[in-house]
């Protein structure tokens, strides 16, 4: 078992291209986005497990000896397996639930810690003692793969810490990353995780918080493409509550309603997704100012292509009409109606033009961030590399 403090940090994401076509069996692309969820793994001697999660106000420890006792053969030993309902019942009782505590995140967040923490960490000798804080920039339940980014920062911190992978940081080195192969297991593990929060996920958010950069995704299939460029984007949250499944039958309403029309739409928003990624591979070597013309009129197309199915918003046209009369190109990003859109910022922009859009969609009740997608995945961080209010932030302070 290690004995130092471990810093682990995982990125968000956000769908680029391909949204609704994507439950279609069309093509969709999602990258890391570089807003990141950060842990701290403080391993001790007091003979309790501790879980911090300051975002949303949990704060829970369990005696290690009690969890030591209970009978956890319904993990299955050394298999990186779903849990059945009546599993997840029994984790339930372990975590000390409410009764309708089924729906409820902040429960559902304990429920995965416990479940990664007793599934990796019984192979030791004894249960291990240690505090685990996370603190993430990611809101919450606005579809920026939050749950992911938090079962990928437990898997990794409790596999380096019961030594079932190697902590690749080196001293002297600000942060480090783990080889593809201890990669493929954090992301086994972080998926399971993933399955206790949301029950029948895609894979698609654990993966991109797993490996960083871009991803294709196409009928369960999923695959790396080639480092993409760090692009800058304005994420703005219109804070317009949704629910994807209404949006997503509402979608499969309209082509069965409109197959002629609605079919092609579909088609169409995948060749975008396929242009976009070969776009995406010309830039890996040799960005211009070409390139980002052409990612612009995508953006355009595929947000007319999202209204024409249904799924825009009349707070995401605000936001489109904002950044426009700006001279800048925005889409929604995920299910829509509401929800996330995301801006592409062009490398020649000036600062003060940024600064005007994010001030003006500030000034619509919207909430922004200036950052980046195709982030770097998992990492391991020395503290040092780590700016002062993250780690207040994961000291409780």
């Amino acid at each position: 078992m290690l004995s130092e403090v471990l810093l682990v940090s995982a990125p968000g994401k956000v769908i680029l291209h391909g949204e609704h076509a994507v439950v279609h069996g069309k093509v969709a692309l999602a990258v890391a986005l570089n807003l990141r969820t950060f842990l701290r793994l403080q391993p001790h001697s007091t003979g309790k497990v501790g879980l911090n999660l300051p975002n949303i106000g949990i704060k829970q420890a369990w005696d290690v000896a009690s969890l030591q006792l209970l009978d956890t053969s319904f993990l299955e030993q050394g298999d990186i397996t779903a849990l059945t309902p009546e599993q997840v019942e029994k984790l339930k009782e372990v975590a000390g639930c409410p009764e309708d505590c089924a729906n409820d995140h902040k429960w559902l967040a304990v429920l995965a810690f416990l479940f990664l923490y007793l599934s990796i960490c019984r192979k030791q000798r004894a249960l291990p003692s240690l505090d685990v804080t996370v603190w993430s920039e990611l809101p919450p339940g606005a579809g920026l793969g939050s749950s992911a980014a938090y079962s990928v920062c437990l898997a990794a911190a409790f596999l380096a810490a019961c030594e079932e992978i190697p902590n690749p940081l080196k001293d002297g080195e600000p942060t480090s990353r783990w080889t593809e192969e201890d990669l493929e297991l954090i992301n086994k593990w972080a998926f399971q995780g993933e399955r206790v929060i949301h029950g029948n996920p895609s894979g698609v958010d654990n993966t991109v918080s797993t490996w960083g950069g871009a991803l294709r995704y196409q009928q369960g299939k999923i695959s790396s493409l080639k480092r993409p460029p760090a692009l800058k984007i304005l994420l703005t949250n219109t804070k317009v509550p949704r629910s994807t499944k209404a949006l997503v039958a509402g979608v499969r309403n309209r082509l069965l309603k409109f197959p002629e029309i609605v079919a092609p739409v579909l088609t169409s928003i995948e060749a975008i997704s396929l242009e976009c990624e070969r776009v995406l591979a010309e830039m890996a070597s040799a960005p211009t100012p070409g390139h980002y013309l052409v990612l612009e009129e995508l953006i355009d197309m595929n947000q007319h292509h999202l209204n024409a199915l249904g799924v825009g918003h009349a707070s995401l046209d605000q936001l489109c009409q904002v950044t426009t009369a700006h001279g800048l190109h925005s889409k929604l990003t995920g299910g829509g109606g509401g929800g996330c859109g995301i801006t592409l910022l062009r490398p020649d922009l000036q600062r003060l033009e940024v600064e005007a859009a994010k001030q003006a969609l500030t000034g619509c009740g919207f909430d922004c961030w200036e950052t980046s997608i195709g982030a770097p995945g998992v990492s391991v961080h020395a503290a040092t590399s780590l700016d002062a209010p993250i780690l207040q932030a994961l000291d409780g302070i």
